[in-house]
């Protein structure tokens, strides 16, 4: 039964993207403006997504409380797991943040070399490839944390 709600609100948010583009196109193509039901047609679809997520996620939320409390009851907190977790979720996020910062900068002195001389393209990429190297090795710290 709740694969059938599912497969519905698909289809219902299929239709909430499909319907209102027809009925742009024909409106462009008689000529008429097509502003505003553009933006009726984004803030419905936007709307309906969300009600169907609230609706959704709020199940799920009573669903886990109800779990949450049955897990807590028979076994206490794993905290190992949970600094485990936390520190799996750190290393890819400074690490992800920190390669946007050194790729920023790397990247816009290597377009400024180049632009003074094409044969500094292959130093330079070297340097904006490492900077992205940090984001991988972040994601590589997390995945054996995870794992141990």
């Amino acid at each position: 039964m709740k694969v059938l709600i599912v497969i519905a609100v698909a289809l219902v948010l299929a239709a909430a993207i499909v319907v209102p583009l027809y009925i742009i196109a024909r409106r462009a193509a008689a000529g008429k403006s097509v502003k505003r039901p553009l933006y009726a047609h984004i803030a419905s679809f936007f709307g309906i997504f969300a009600l169907c997520g609230i609706a959704f996620l709020g199940q799920g939320v009573f669903a886990a409380d109800e779990a949450a409390e049955a897990v807590s009851a028979a076994a206490g907190t794993d905290w190992t797991k949970a600094f485990g977790y936390l520190g799996a979720a750190l290393a890819v996020g400074l690490s992800g943040i920190a390669s946007g910062i050194a790729v920023s900068n790397s990247a816009s002195a290597a377009i400024g070399a180049l632009a003074e001389n094409d044969s500094t393209f292959g130093k330079s990429i070297v340097f904006v490839g490492l900077a992205e190297g940090m984001a991988i090795y972040g994601l590589l710290v997390a995945i054996i944390i995870l794992l141990f």
